[in-house]
């Protein structure tokens, strides 16, 4: 699967793990690191820490529901010209410093 996009998705400031933007959806794997660190907790409770890719056809849920909504969406949108149907797009440029435990960084720390 050749990835279009990558994001970088750090816990509590620990590099986690990467989502990628592919051709055929979207795919989400724990850094090894991260994996055998034994302070390290999921991503999210629908993304539970494993050596295995995660693939789906659709950005997953934990991560389209760290995107902004409402008036702010329509801000992230305005201001950085991003469609807001390009929800990868959204979460790259929104979700750098969220409220919460994760974030999402285009280039990795």
């Amino acid at each position: 699967m050749e990835a279009y996009r990558i994001a970088y998705v750090y816990v509590r400031d620990t590099f986690a793990g990467i989502l990628k933007e592919t051709d055929s959806g979207y795919s989400f794997i724990y850094d090894n690191e991260y994996l055998a660190n034994e302070a390290a907790t999921a991503v999210s409770l629908t993304l539970p820490m494993r050596a295995e890719e995660y693939t789906s056809k659709t950005l997953f849920s934990f991560f389209d529901g760290l995107i902004p909504e409402g008036w702010l969406l329509d801000i992230v949108s305005h201001n950085w010209k991003i469609d807001r149907k390009d929800r990868f797009g959204l979460l790259l440029v929104a979700c750098k410093d969220p409220i919460g435990n994760v974030r999402i960084k285009e280039v990795r720390e």
